[in-house]
């Protein structure tokens, strides 16, 4: 099997296309953190298509990791030249590209990317490096107590997170009179990008107010919406995908043909011009996000736990099961829809209509397991929110405290190991007694509201006593807890 390198793009097995542009012809315009499938998935595949329009090759990619693990990303695509195979599939429909938008990728260390980030041609920080990266607490906002973030704003002398070494590059470019740089955030966050110049400002400001000034001065922070499933490939899928797509790829990306970009127009230094391969930029996305988000990432994560528990291991197989599919479209149609903003040109049903049809695509082999790891990041970030907005309109929140009682049904049975969450031991423990929304830590607030306790204990018990199947039906016939 053809290994995938540079002098492999001009043999490339029948049915995978190449880059249409010459890769050596690039150069470093955007340093990226968090060189995982999506990012490979997403924005390495909108700069490719413009690459291969002739435009923006001063815009290429320069990887980088944070993370021990990512040095095996790096390894793997530095011996491949920084290629990239995505193959996308649907019912009837199999496509696999070549992406060539990365210039290289620095050592996963510290001192590599403050040093890349000091570097002129660099205008652009982008950044996939999860919710969970965010150091975000109950209230959505940036926990600048943390150890790790009270350390860089300490001035540790190797900063512990990339926004501590965003801060030491934006000093260096001031001490030497350069300019700013655009932070670019392309992680599933409500006001991503306003969450990064937090902590970036906070940082800042704990040491040298005259940086925090500068950097609002001469930085931007704009925020985006993300949107495209791209499921983890390993072991034996890995395999597998290499032997259909006849390349060896230690790394390949696969995904849904599916794909949307949405920016904010705020750029400190310029842009590539992705508006010529469908990216849609704006003044305001904030109204995009919220769709985004309370619909499709919190449909995911409402959906993962039901699933799980009804047997199921993969995320189309249920989405066949009607049980599953006729709550998930109740609770969203009746508790989340109603509470989002009238957004010009979208209807909410039809976008709901799309994400339960990407759902059901089982071409992807996108798992349950994926989908409900990290709940204590994502609930907060996917589920909360809307169930906050519900509390304060005295909308419904049955189906949502219904959510939340799966969740914590899900951890109690759960084995720790298999939770796969950074707060297992305190979920497992809180679920297995009364103080599951005590926990203030994911709930903040919200563990003291009445009207959600009551509901969340009514389901709790019918739970108990009636099991997955049972309570999922009887909200979807609009039936109470109690």
């Amino acid at each position: 099997m053809q290994r995938l390198c540079l002098q492999a793009l001009g043999a490339l097995p029948a049915g995978v296309a190449a880059p249409r542009h010459d890769p050596a012809a690039l150069t470093s315009g955007i340093v990226h953190v968090g060189v995982g499938n999506f990012h490979r998935g997403h924005m390495g595949v909108y700069l490719d298509d413009l690459f291969g329009l002739g435009l923006g090759h001063d815009w290429g990619v320069l990887g980088a990791g944070v993370r021990p693990e990512d040095d095996a990303m790096r390894a793997a695509l530095l011996a491949q030249d920084g290629l990239s195979s995505v193959t996308e599939r649907a019912p009837g429909h199999v496509a696999t590209r070549v992406t060539a938008v990365m210039t290289g990728f620095l050592p996963v260390e510290p001192a590599a990317i403050v040093a890349a980030l000091t570097a002129p041609q660099i205008r652009i920080l982008s950044l996939t490096i999860t919710e969970g990266g965010y150091f975000l607490g109950a209230d959505g906002l940036p926990d600048l107590s943390h150890p790790n973030l009270a350390a860089d704003a300490a001035g540790a002398v190797v900063p512990r997170t990339v926004f501590g070494m965003i801060v030491a590059a934006l000093r260096a470019r001031r001490l030497v009179g350069m300019g700013g740089l655009t932070v670019l955030s392309c992680d599933n966050l409500q006001g991503n990008g306003a969450i990064a110049e937090r902590l970036v400002s906070g940082l800042a400001a704990a040491r040298d107010p005259g940086l925090a000034d500068w950097i609002a001065a001469t930085c931007a922070f704009p925020n985006s919406m993300v949107d495209r499933i791209c499921p983890a490939v390993t072991g034996a899928e890995r395999a597998r995908l290499c032997a259909e797509i006849g390349l060896q790829d230690a790394a390949p990306v696969l995904c849904e043909p599916f794909r949307d970009w949405v920016i904010e127009d705020r750029f400190a230094a310029g842009r590539p011009p992705l508006e010529e391969v469908g990216v849609t930029f704006v003044a305001d996305v904030a109204a995009h996000e919220r769709m985004k988000l309370r619909l499709l990432n919190a449909s995911h994560a409402a959906m993962s736990y039901a699933a799980a528990l009804t047997g199921h291991a993969q995320v189309h197989d249920a989405m066949r099961d009607p049980v599953i599919r006729d709550w998930l479209r109740a609770l969203m149609t009746r508790e989340v829809m109603p509470l989002l903003p009238p957004l010009a040109g979208q209807d909410y049903a039809a976008y709901l209509d799309s994400v339960i049809e990407r759902f059901s695509n089982p071409a992807i082999g996108d798992t349950i397991a994926r989908n409900a790891a990290f709940g204590s990041d994502r609930q907060p970030k996917f589920i909360l929110p809307s169930l906050r907005d519900a509390l304060a309109a005295d909308a419904p929140v049955s189906g949502l405290a219904l959510e939340l009682a799966i969740w914590c049904h899900y951890c109690d049975v759960t084995p720790e190991a298999q939770l796969n969450d950074p707060r297992a031991a305190e979920l497992k423990r809180r679920a297995a007694g009364s103080g599951f929304l005590g926990f203030a830590e994911v709930f903040g607030e919200l563990g003291g509201n009445a009207r959600l306790g009551r509901a969340f204990a009514q389901w709790r018990q019918r739970l108990r006593d009636e099991g997955v199947a049972a309570c999922l039906a009887r909200y979807a016939e609009g039936l109470p807890p109690a």
